[in-house]
């Protein structure tokens, strides 16, 4: 029924039904990751989380490809095997965060027995109460960005079938929801980690009423998401044909999609740690509402840009460029006048931004040389990337991006810093 009348795609029932076990999954994990973020063991739910991202990204490309090459590209059942590798990628997540659960277990609860201080007890209504406040504008921003998604969904087939024809109507619209979007999501899943990390840190730092600290965890959390975010929005921007090439050789189309929608990854990557600052400060409906505002942009620009000749499919790649610009900067905003922050935005960003730019003119040189000297596209492609991430790195301890305090806040921090000052990089 979804299939047919919601989304008017009636090729994508094996899709949802390939997908829907990711459901139950999902919603376990969720519970798990939430105790060990309440423990402050966030490196758990980071771990986990980068267990399903690297897993969904992998298991896609090879899915895709075996599919591909079985079925003669039969996009529908490409589709369905997209998905399906997102709930193995979800399955081995909750597999993994439910293991270390249960190995940890007992530990965990000698030390929650070890630290139990006589109090007076709280009414179960009273508990609910308090989690019910915090727990539903959270989930309301995560409903808000499923029905993000869903917009393409709902409006990239509806408006491009009566302009270019249902069938590249809908392999417009599967390029753009399987291989666009695990692409752009997956860096999304290493900055994650920032973002929950700041919400006890923040929130116990707030009760103290201690704001050097939440300036410092803050400026340090914002400077890593900026030096994950610019490389990998720049990259997929001037990789974009050769990254689909390379992962997907028997269906590389989708590189204008992807270039455009490059450019999500630094702006949703800056809102999700700035969400994690409001929420540890108190503002927990402000993420919700910032990220309505987005996807209502992102509705109108979806109707007015895809029915356009030349824009097409891109509109919706661009709209959802806005959507997410738009929640970045309300996010931000309500941030600056939450807390009295003794640090620039600005300052953060110009010299990870040079240093981007240098490291895209030189990978992107040495792409070209390698062609030059006969290299084959696909070899020329994986050099020029290992040599973005070679310079990037060198160029960022080159430049001393990271403060000193920077690196000892890092973890094994202090062990980095000391290889550094033996290196004679910093004194």
């Amino acid at each position: 029924m979804i299939a047919n009348y919601w989304l008017q795609i009636p090729e994508a029932e094996y899709t949802l039904m390939t997908l829907s076990p990711a459901i139950f999954f999902v919603s376990i994990s969720s519970v798990i990751r939430g105790y060990f973020n309440g423990r402050q063991k966030m490196s758990a739910t980071a771990k986990s989380q980068t267990v399903e991202q690297v897993f969904k990204t992998t298991l896609t490309i090879i899915i895709v490809e075996i599919v591909a090459i079985c079925t003669n590209v039969n996009t529908e059942i490409m589709a369905a095997g997209a998905n399906l590798a997102t709930t193995f990628a979800t399955f081995l997540s909750f597999s993994y965060i439910f293991t270390l659960y249960k190995m940890n277990r007992k530990e965990e609860y000698k030390s929650i027995e070890e630290r139990k201080k006589p109090t007076s007890k709280e009414s179960a209504k009273s508990i609910i109460k308090k989690i019910l406040a915090v727990s539903i504008p959270i989930s309301l921003s995560s409903l808000i960005s499923a029905i993000n998604k869903n917009i393409d969904s709902v409006t990239v087939v509806r408006i491009l079938k009566p302009l270019i024809g249902e069938a590249t109507a809908k392999a417009k619209y599967g390029i753009l929801s399987s291989k666009v979007d695990i692409l752009t999501s997956m860096p999304l899943a290493f900055n994650i980690a920032f973002a929950t990390a700041l919400v006890p840190s923040i929130s116990g730092a707030r009760v103290k009423n201690d704001t050097e600290t939440i300036n410092k965890r803050l400026r340090l959390s914002l400077l890593i998401t900026i030096l994950i975010g610019l490389p990998c929005t720049f990259g997929m921007f001037i990789y974009a044909r050769q990254i689909l090439e390379l992962l997907f050789p028997n269906a590389s189309s989708g590189g204008t999609l992807l270039a455009i929608s490059a450019f999500t990854v630094i702006f949703t990557s800056l809102a999700q740690t700035i969400n994690g600052a409001l929420q540890g400060l108190g503002k927990i409906k402000v993420p919700a509402i910032a990220l309505g505002c987005g996807v209502f942009v992102k509705f109108i620009a979806n109707l007015l840009l895809i029915p356009i000749e030349g824009i097409y499919e891109n509109g919706a790649a661009i709209g959802s460029v806005l959507c997410h610009m738009v929640s970045f900067t309300i996010v931000y905003r309500v941030l600056k006048r939450t807390i009295q922050l003794d640090f620039s935005v600005s300052g953060l960003i110009v010299k990870p931004l040079v240093v981007t730019v240098m490291m895209s003119v030189i990978s992107y040189a040495i792409y070209q040389g390698s062609l030059i000297l006969g290299m084959s596209g696909t070899v020329a492609t994986i050099i020029g990337i290992a040599m973005a991430v070679i310079v990037y790195a060198i160029f960022v301890i080159l430049f001393k991006i990271l403060s000193k305090e920077d690196i000892e806040m890092l973890p094994n921090g202090e062990k980095m810093y000391r290889i550094l000052q033996k290196m004679k990089i910093y004194r």
